[in-house]
């Protein structure tokens, strides 16, 4: 090995390395907030986001979706976004829904990306003896969306769009009945890197 690509793995080796001290330390910090254990207000507003999610219609779950921005690219990549290609390896990225568990019926799915790159939340069935983050990623970098039952990836909106841009809301009310479900982001290379949650629907 020469010298020059050495010092390139040690690049690579050190930007991993600080990449997952930053993922353990944000997620330790925000576990000793409390974050992972609240449930928003009626009309819910993350701080510092530029748009509001509407009052639930019936039971309402705060998603928020995060990662660590540029720290996601390998050394002289992009940063990964919408489809290019990018350095998902370290799974530094996150989806976390409050509650985990609703009663049956109109569900209202409330959104805030406090990350840097765009993001979305598909709603989707969880198989029978599957967990979530157990689903087949196709070469695309993206799971089916086969019995989707609901999307939040309109910027300040409703329903599906162009992906819910960084510091914005999104929702969206779907009807489900008691069983499983999976919380996903479905942009390229997300799924693969974290970005999950699984919700239960009671009688």
């Amino acid at each position: 090995m020469t010298p020059r690509r050495r010092r390139e793995v040690w690049t690579a080796l050190a930007i991993a390395a600080a990449a997952l001290v930053l993922g353990i330390a944000t997620t330790g910090l925000m576990a000793a907030s409390g974050a992972f254990h609240r449930t928003g207000p009626a009309s819910w507003r993350a701080q510092g986001t530029r748009c509001t999610a509407p009052a639930a219609k019936g039971s309402a779950v705060d998603v928020t979706v995060w990662d660590t921005g540029r720290m996601m690219r390998g050394p002289d990549g992009p940063a990964p976004n919408n489809g290019h290609p990018g350095w998902y390896g370290m799974g530094m990225m996150r989806l976390a829904a409050r509650p985990m568990t609703v009663p049956a019926g109109r569900v209202t799915v409330r959104v805030v990306n406090a990350g840097a790159l765009t993001h979305e939340v598909i709603v989707l069935p969880l198989p029978a003896g599957r967990a979530a983050g157990e689903r087949a990623i196709g070469s695309d970098g993206r799971v089916s969306e086969a019995g989707s039952l609901g999307e939040a990836s309109r910027t300040c909106g409703a329903g599906a769009g162009e992906g819910i841009a960084s510091g914005a809301a999104a929702w969206t009310t779907v009807t489900l009945r008691p069983g499983r479900y999976e919380l996903l982001c479905n942009v390229p290379g997300h799924y693969a890197a974290g970005m999950y949650a699984e919700l239960d629907v009671t009688r």
